[in-house]
């Protein structure tokens, strides 16, 4: 049995597509299912909540079998425990927001209620909703309440299809650091789909990556996004992440974060509590690198690294540098090939990184 995993072992054949997986899983923390739109993403998450009945599949979390077809199983969507939230909020327009949630309360014994309607109204900030009608609410606000309903199920698996994909940009950043808190906050493993860089950026522990059918990789999240080989897949969103902690706030609107191996990075002012883990998104274009520690310059974050791999880039005339500090930090710098040739660059040559403030998200 894999108690410390989710097992997935689908063999999807359509028509027109047809998708073979064989994934192993943490059974914690946000995997994001990424890749371009009819890559699999959905259809993939669908036959793990048991809504595409497949010939050939195995399907397991946290140990419960739900799907063995050797041994003839099949265990129908409403009897599996899990919680989904889909790309509309589908929520019932003649209850209220309080009606909506004490509906997803119904589907549990109290005996086994992992989570409460308080705490969960709590992280997601929607006291103040609770008896409004579900028509008065933005978009942001129905997908808020559609993922504590879900939650208030007490799921042991939460599966999310592209949950944003509807919402305008200010609803999504409304909306994401809600998520943000969901994924430190709660134990339940969450399966993620998504096309979207900033997501996947801000919230995967595991990448799952899609692209025609096929997984090209599945892996941590900070090794899948550093690694330029994936550079097709993710376009301008290429960069690298960065988990940092949160070590001061200053009065000049600036935040100091401690990036590991005695460096700090400055930031514009964040909301976080001092001691708190931020993770940094850090895109490949506003990375320069410079031979010599640069002096007399606006941009705040330089730190020493040292080349340890080029790759030609998805442009032509543009390569992609993989850069590591001692600390074991990697980040990923876009210049051209002028630039390679102009400053001598090749790999196990030690350059200065440099990053704006204002670049860092």
């Amino acid at each position: 049995m894999h108690k410390d995993s989710i097992v997935a072992r689908f063999d999807i054949r359509y028509e027109d597509f047809s998708l073979n997986l064989d994934l192993t899983l943490p059974a914690k923390g946000v995997t994001i299912l990424f890749g371009h739109s009819g890559s699999g993403k959905t259809t993939c998450l669908r036959a793990m909540a048991g809504l595409e009945k497949l010939s050939h599949g195995y399907f397991s979390a946290g140990g419960e079998v739900w799907q063995d077809s050797e041994q003839g199983l099949f265990v129908p969507t409403y009897r599996r425990n899990i919680g989904y939230v889909f790309q509309e909020a589908g929520l019932f327009p003649h209850l209220s927001v309080r009606k909506n949630l004490e509906y997803g309360l119904k589907r549990i014994e109290s005996a086994k209620q992992k989570v409460d309607m308080e705490s969960i109204c709590a992280l997601l900030g929607i006291n103040h909703l609770l008896e409004r009608s579900t028509a008065r609410l933005s978009g942001g606000e129905k997908q808020r309440i559609s993922i504590a309903r879900a939650l208030l199920t007490s799921p042991d698996l939460l599966l999310m299809d592209e949950p944003l994909s509807a919402l305008d940009n200010r609803r999504k950043a409304e909306i994401l650091p809600y998520l943000e808190k969901l994924h430190k906050e709660l134990s339940i493993p969450v399966i993620y789909v998504t096309h979207s860089v900033e997501e996947l950026a801000r919230l995967a522990d595991h990448i799952v990556l899609f692209d025609k059918g096929t997984i090209v990789a599945s892996d941590n999240a900070i090794s899948i996004m550093s690694d330029p080989q994936y550079q097709e897949l993710f376009g301008d969103g290429l960069g690298s992440i960065i988990d940092t902690t949160i070590a001061e706030h200053c009065d000049d609107h600036m935040t100091r974060l401690d990036i590991g191996g005695n460096t700090d990075f400055w930031i514009r002012s964040h909301y976080g509590v001092v001691g708190e883990q931020y993770r940094c998104r850090i895109l490949a274009s506003d990375v320069s690198v410079c031979l010599s520690r640069p002096k007399d310059s606006s941009i705040s974050n330089e730190v020493l690294t040292k080349i340890v791999q080029i790759e030609p880039a998805a442009k032509t005339g543009e390569v992609t540098l993989v850069l590591e500090t001692k600390s074991g930090n990697r980040f990923l710098s876009l210049i051209t090939e002028r630039s390679l040739r102009q400053l001598g660059l090749s790999t196990g040559i030690e350059v200065w990184a440099q990053v704006k403030s204002v670049a860092i998200c």
